[in-house]
């Protein structure tokens, strides 16, 4: 793994409002702690509030040792919350508040010069809502190192669910990751997905988009990693599941962390991203102690 094996992670940083309470979440977020504790150097570009959930944030983040250098800090924005149910089979439903700290993430000189000694970014579809984050983003793709891995994490949460920024971005990743829902609603423009269709439409989204690697997750059925045109599949294991909010964000913290060190095969990448998103569905909350 490279000396500067450094990851930023651009988006929401969040509390989510939980049956069984109060978590920090947010993909983004989520993303960059599993990272940091997989010993990835993480810098988060994101927004909070300055208030009370803003700091308590910012404490956990100290406490992990999650460097809080590239957060802008709004005095006139609340730190952003989601209202998440989970229902009998322990799938969540999300209710995300509009007009928060996250919507106004600033590129400054600080983050360009962190973007052009990355390795790689982490960048979801929730985020870019907003015009401003749009262009930070921009700016920061434009200075991030030709050869860093771009990775567009899709995250279709209506009404925040525009399909043609969707597709526009996904033309900028080199790796897109997206469960199997969401890319039955981009290829086949079908609500339902079929079981079984994965390795097709993930070769679809990569003949469309130009990615040199497209991952698919489906739940309990396990996901697939379409890279370099080999198909891997990983089979779910049977677990004992407390609630979903977060494990594919530790699925895919893992599965970079791997693709990042060249020593490990795709498929093993693959299977150890699984197991680690299936031990985060065991736990409550998104971010829990390793």
């Amino acid at each position: 793994m490279s000396s500067r094996s450094t990851v930023i992670c651009f988006g929401e940083i969040l509390w989510d409002f939980l049956p069984a309470g109060l978590f920090p979440g947010g993909a983004p977020f989520n993303v960059a702690y599993h990272l940091k504790q997989l010993g990835i150097e993480v810098n988060l570009l994101s927004g909070l509030g300055r208030d009370k959930l803003g700091d308590e944030l910012v404490r956990r983040l100290n406490g992990w040792d999650i460097s809080t250098e590239l957060i802008t800090f709004h005095a006139g924005l609340p730190t952003g919350t989601v209202v998440a149910e989970t229902g009998p089979d322990g799938d969540a439903t999300y209710r995300i508040t509009p007009s928060v700290a996250w919507d106004q993430i600033l590129c400054t000189e600080d983050a360009t010069r962190h973007a052009f000694n990355s390795q790689a970014i982490v960048f979801g579809s929730l985020a870019l809502r907003s015009n401003v984050n749009c262009s930070a983003l921009d700016r920061v793709l434009q200075v991030l190192p030709n050869e860093a891995l771009r990775v567009f994490d899709v995250n279709l949460r209506a009404p925040h669910d525009d399909l043609e920024l969707v597709r526009t971005r996904a033309k900028t990743s080199d790796l897109l990751k997206l469960n199997a829902e969401e890319a039955a609603r981009i290829v086949l423009n079908a609500d339902e997905e079929q079981p079984g269709s994965e390795e097709a439409m993930a070769r679809a989204l990569a003949h469309e988009f130009g990615c040199a690697m497209v991952c698919i997750t489906a739940g309990s059925r396990g996901a697939g990693l379409l890279a370099d045109d080999q198909w891997h599949w990983e089979a779910g294991r049977l677990v004992d599941v407390r609630d979903t909010v977060g494990c594919g964000d530790a699925f895919l913290a893992r599965l970079l962390a791997d693709l990042l060190n060249e020593d490990i095969p795709p498929g093993e990448s693959l299977a150890r991203a699984c197991r680690h998103g299936e031990w985060v569905a065991q736990q409550i909350g998104a971010t829990p102690a390793y």
